[in-house]
């Protein structure tokens, strides 16, 4: 058999092109900010992991252009050879510092990161024990890995511990949750999580990517939301959300750090993050520590557009982050709804199987610290029109 007759039957694309409704590979003409310029209209943003807004911060923009001034476009190797930079290591110790662990590691993308964490610290005869709404970079890293992959349903703490007390007791358990769910917005169960960690002998990871810069002390994230940072083992992060560049990183203690840059081949056999977007990650942190007021005008916002959602009569998930889906149900009608929306001119994201279930599509919004509430109601006001219309 040929092994492109599958991309011969690969045809829902085209046909959702036929119907006017295909939503993805919108080009953007502007920055990404609150509102950008999408294929020569004015869209209002709701569709971004831009939490803070920084991407259009003018000290994180000068920290990319003199990074590039002085380093030059890349760094042409991996961390472990020539590609380690000083700023590396600065950026380092400074998201160590600020999530109150010992150390941390840099990949080049959240993706790598979870990859590269997942995959180096369970090995041949480990158990690792993952929430089914987990990203799927964390099942792409447990499937590297050499252990086996257990999943609970959703946030469901009894399945969770029916998993741990069949695992044998000579095996090693590492319990991984998103902190914020990327999807559903809503906030993982971490107290109980621990609470069985400490029963069964597990360590536990999160998956703070849309937790850092958004919940917690600061926007120390998920641990911090809930004063667990002495509980929790591993904590991941990336750079491409709340802090405006492009990269990941795991937190832990030294040891743990050490381990991971010496066993970790997404980490060992990839180019190091580039200069700029080294600058630029490390220039938005220390934003984020100088202006500890974002996270909180961050969630005020959400809670006014969750609040308007409402108003509007929209079915949406109930969360506390800046992340609100709208259901909306069918395939078909999700994307047409989305289609809508981007001609009112609101930008959303379509969420449709294999991450919901075929019945729960869904919009998913999501809100900037630098929105304002007019534009806030404004973008209600063109969704109420559309999903009710």
């Amino acid at each position: 058999m040929d092994i492109f007759e599958k991309i011969d039957r690969f045809t829902i694309a085209n046909d959702y092109r036929a119907l006017g409704i295909y939503p993805y590979f919108h080009a953007l003409e502007s920055r990404q900010d609150t509102e950008v310029i999408m294929e020569g209209k004015r869209r209002i943003m709701l569709g971004s992991n831009n939490y803070l807004g920084l991407t259009t911060e003018p000290t994180v923009i000068e920290a990319g252009i003199r990074a590039f001034e002085k380093y030059g476009t890349g760094c042409s190797g991996s961390r472990f050879l020539n590609g380690t930079l000083e700023m590396h290591l600065e950026l380092e110790r400074e998201l160590a510092a600020f999530v109150h662990m010992e150390g941390a590691v840099t990949f080049s993308t959240g993706f790598q990161s979870n990859l590269g964490i997942i995959s180096a610290l369970v090995g041949r005869g480990d158990y690792v024990i993952c929430d089914r709404e987990n990203h799927a970079s964390i099942y792409d890293g447990c499937r590297l890995s050499y252990g086996k992959m257990m999943r609970y349903k959703h946030n469901d703490m009894q399945e969770l511990e029916s998993i741990l007390s069949r695992i044998p007791e000579e095996a090693g358990r590492l319990i991984v949750t998103d902190g914020v769910f990327s999807m559903g917005g809503d906030i993982a169960n971490l107290p109980e999580i621990c609470r069985l960690a400490e029963k069964y002998g597990a360590r536990v990871m999160v998956d703070d990517a849309h937790g850092l810069g958004v919940i917690g002390e600061g926007g120390r994230g998920t641990a911090s939301y809930f004063g667990l940072e002495d509980k929790v083992d591993v904590i991941m992060g990336t750079f491409s959300k709340s802090l405006a560049s492009l990269g990941g990183f795991m937190a832990a203690s030294e040891r743990v750090c050490d381990f991971v840059r010496h066993n970790s081949r997404p980490f060992i056999f990839s180019a190091s993050i580039p200069p700029s977007a080294c600058a630029t990650a490390l220039a938005a942190l220390r934003h984020l520590e100088a202006h500890p007021e974002l996270p909180k005008r961050l969630l005020a916002l959400s809670t006014h557009a969750r609040a308007g959602l409402k108003a509007a009569g929209l079915s949406v998930r109930e969360s506390e982050t800046p992340i609100i889906p709208i259901y909306t149900y069918e395939v078909e009608h999700t994307l047409r709804k989305a289609k809508e929306a981007y001609d009112a001119g609101v930008y959303v994201n379509p969420v449709l199987p294999p991450a919901t279930p075929p019945s729960e599509c869904l919009l998913r919004t999501s809100y900037m610290a630098t929105l304002t509430e007019p534009l806030i109601d404004e973008a209600v006001e063109i969704l109420g029109r559309v999903l009710k219309g």
